[in-house]
């Protein structure tokens, strides 16, 4: 989860970038940025539910409306790799690029990795990592050993599936520049047909380990960003619109208790993220209506990365407080919630403006860096 576009307001209306070469700096796309904040809540929503705030009826709406949140993590990968796309500067070098995602990821990781290590030895009933545990979770490579896949701050295990796709864009957006936009329809398609492969494969145990958080396996959502955006910036994305794309994603989202738990969950929403996505962007770029460009929302979703990153961690410190499933009657699980919210949003919004922007500024400085 963590590409990010800047919100400059509503756009102008402008035309679909041609199938010329892309400008130095393409249009904002702030519709995105309202996106981010969404799937960052579905996330919160399944912890909460994990955790297990709300009891009987309340508990059962709950699991309904957030029990796919996971799914929120798969609409990252994807958004990641339409974004890197959409941005990539024309003959910028790799490591030009992985100063930037460095950058962009690591700070807020370290600190709230160390939050984390804090709170191991400090609070009760949490597991203290191993130092090669640790060290591998600082390094982002811990999610490639299924056992040390939520090390410190669980949710970083999405981190290390983004510093693998990152290690690789480079190398996928060259590809991407000769194959065109017949290439990158085809190889949007293999993306989604890898995801359904793969989908059935976990759900019978083909392999030893589940394969949700095996980055190498989470790859195809990446790639499927990436090829999606490349037909916007060719012109030659001819998906639905924007409400359409979000019925199709909806109506995935709410069939994913009809399959397997895990992976298999991303085989019923990757096609509605895939066009929701660049609808958003199309959107944005023609000047069409978006409730995600809302000034509000857009703000929110500049924090999402911070909030995402640290949220798991309050939800887990709450458990001192609240216990451990406690099943809530409907008004306090709403107050629990409402709490656990409030303060990973404070949080999150400590962590951006003291630790993410400063620190991104302060590591590409003087490079002319976005």
């Amino acid at each position: 989860m963590t590409a990010v576009t800047r919100a400059t307001g509503t756009p102008p209306a402008i035309a679909t970038p041609s199938t010329a070469s892309p400008p130095a700096a393409l249009p904002s796309l702030p519709s995105l940025t309202g996106l981010r904040w969404v799937a960052a809540l579905l996330v919160f929503g399944l912890h909460v539910h994990n955790f297990g705030y709300f009891g009987g009826t309340a508990g059962r709406i709950v699991n309904w409306a957030f029990g796919a949140g996971s799914t929120g993590v798969s609409f990252f990968f994807v958004l990641s790799g339409f974004v890197l796309m959409w941005s990539a500067r024309p003959g910028d070098r790799a490591p030009a690029f992985w100063r930037r995602r460095i950058a962009r990821i690591l700070p807020v990781h370290l600190v709230t990795a160390a939050l984390a290590l804090l709170m191991a030895y400090t609070l009760a009933h949490l597991a203290k990592p191993t130092p090669e545990q640790a060290v591998a979770n600082v390094l982002l490579v811990h999610s490639w050993w299924r056992p040390w896949w939520q090390t410190l701050d669980p949710v970083s295990w999405s981190l290390a599936c983004e510093a693998f796709f990152y290690s690789l864009f480079p190398l996928l957006a060259l590809l991407l520049r000769r194959l065109g936009a017949r290439g990158s329809a085809a190889l949007a398609g293999v993306s989604v047909l890898t995801i359904l492969v793969l989908g059935w494969a976990d759900a019978h145990h083909w392999t030893e380990q589940t394969i949700y958080s095996f980055p190498a396996a989470r790859l195809p959502e990446f790639v499927l960003g990436v090829a999606v955006a490349r037909l916007v910036l060719l012109a030659r994305w001819r998906g639905p619109g924007l409400e359409a794309s979000l019925a199709l994603a909806i109506i995935g989202y709410f069939l994913v208790p009809q399959v397997t738990h895990g992976y298999g969950a991303t085989t019923c929403t990757v096609v509605g993220f895939a066009l929701l996505i660049p609808a958003a962007a199309v959107a944005d770029l023609k000047g069409l209506p978006s409730l995600w460009r809302h000034r509000r929302l857009v703000r929110l979703g500049e924090l999402s990365f911070a909030f995402y990153m640290v949220h798991l961690l309050v939800v887990r410190a709450a458990t001192n407080l609240f216990g451990t499933s406690p099943h809530f009657g409907l008004p306090a699980g709403l107050a629990a919630t409402a709490l656990a919210f409030a303060v990973s949003l404070g949080l999150a919004w400590v962590l951006y403006e003291a630790v993410e922007c400063p620190a991104r500024r302060w590591l590409l400085r003087g490079r002319g860096s976005r």
